[in-house]
């Protein structure tokens, strides 16, 4: 299903994407059918995305008919498997798929995969039973409609322990009252992937005290308050969500009672090597118009490619943009060979977005002037980079992770070698 589309896309003219763009993995070439959805998601990106992305960015309008396209040719929710209607991809592909459309707008990649492989579905592919995944993954796959994931709340961020909504067991149903903050998708959700405290006593540990939910969206009580309107990723769809006396029902309980802090914290290790494959894309994509206005402009009578200070910001930007990809497609393979990727998932995370932004900084700073003025396109990757050091945990969020497994690893084996 997924190669029919792939080819009738790319048709005979396509260009092969460039040696940096097909980067080997550990000595590895990717297979031909990944460098045919990788050169499939990045001819989509240029010719669609990018043109509009100017656009989308200064009307906030959420790109409904670019994620109905990128549905129709499979590139949307690559993850879910096929016994449930999806294309039934890789973390390895689907990181492709991320990194190349976020070349083209990151903004309008999140509102494309603001679902899967997001947290929305993470929770639901890791935990759910087969009536679950068939409803609702196969929703997701029959047609281009948005989940989201309803974590966040005013007071609890990264300090997910502190989040107070509630869920009161009444018979058969589950009754949640609370709200939820910076929810992604949240004005377009079909339905929600919501963490509710159900424990009684307040100093119950966090891996017992929460139980997850899935919430249809149409649910009676649901209030999706207005778009927020961010620095970057304006197309993107962010809102708080009210819950007031929601009724689910109990089957909608994703895993046991109980454990849903597990459940929702074990989903980053799916979704992070993805939301690090778009900081790829941005660097991807900042190295590329450098590079082009490089040899373009002239100073002093010859192109500023020619000067040493911007060969080596050049440099930088290329020596992180390749191993940021290393780490990202390692943290991606992990996950396909059902290894646990904290680790590495936290630290593609970290470094990815840090070296983002300073790929970002490096292209305004190359474009002097031009850089600052919103006709070029780097200013807008700079906004786009800052949220890959806040969402889906801060960069100081992962190097906790990163130092308390590094810590952990050395008292168990004298050494930080993995």
């Amino acid at each position: 299903m997924m190669l029919s589309r792939v080819s009738s896309l790319l048709g005979s003219s396509a260009t092969r994407c460039t040696p940096m763009a097909s980067a080997r993995f550990m000595g590895f070439d990717l297979t031909d059918t990944q460098r045919e959805i990788q050169a499939t998601a990045l001819k989509f990106s240029k010719e669609q995305l990018a043109p509009v992305a100017a656009k989308y960015d200064e009307s906030g309008e959420f790109p409904w008919p670019l994620i109905k396209q990128a549905h129709e040719l499979g590139l949307m929710n690559p993850m879910i498997p096929e016994k449930y209607g999806g294309p039934g991809m890789s973390n390895l592909e689907t990181v492709l798929i991320v990194e190349a459309l976020a070349y083209g707008c990151s903004g309008i990649q999140l509102c494309i995969m603001a679902s899967g492989p997001s947290l929305a579905i993470a929770p639901v592919y890791l935990a759910g039973n087969d009536e679950q995944k068939k409803k609702y993954l196969g929703l997701l796959a029959n047609e281009p409609a948005i989940a989201s994931y309803c974590v966040t709340e005013p007071q609890a961020g990264s300090d997910v322990n502190g989040v107070k909504t509630r869920a009161v067991k009444k018979g058969d149903e589950w009754v949640i009252n609370g709200t939820k903050m910076w929810i992604t998708g949240g004005g377009h959700a079909k339905w929600f992937f919501v963490l509710a405290r159900t424990a009684e006593d307040p100093k119950a540990p966090a891996g017992k005290a929460f139980t997850a939910f899935i919430v249809d969206g149409d649910t009676p009580g649901i209030t999706r308050g207005k778009k927020e309107r961010n620095m970057g990723q304006r197309c993107g769809d962010t809102r708080m969500i009210t819950f007031e006396d929601v009724r689910v029902p109990a089957k909608n309980v994703l895993g046991k009672e109980g454990s849903g802090f597990k459940i929702a914290m074990g989903a980053f290790d799916l979704t992070r090597p993805a939301v690090a494959a778009g900081a790829l894309g941005i660097m991807w994509r900042a190295i590329d118009e450098s590079t082009k206005y490089s040899l373009e402009r002239k100073t002093f009578g010859t192109p500023i490619a020619g000067h040493q200070a911007v060969q080596f910001m050049l440099a930088d930007m290329a020596v992180n943009l390749e191993l940021s990809r290393l780490i990202t497609y390692k943290a991606a393979v992990d996950a396909d060979n059902g290894i646990k990727s904290s680790y590495y998932a936290s630290i593609a995370k970290c470094f990815a977005a840090d070296k983002a932004n300073e790929a970002a900084a490096n292209a305004v700073q190359i474009f002097g002037g031009a850089g600052f003025n919103c006709e070029y396109p780097v200013e807008k990757l700079m906004r786009d980079a800052k949220i890959y050091q806040i969402y889906e945990g801060t960069s100081q969020i992962q190097r906790m992770v990163i130092s308390r497994t590094l810590l952990e690893m050395f008292k168990q084996n004298g050494t930080c070698r993995t």
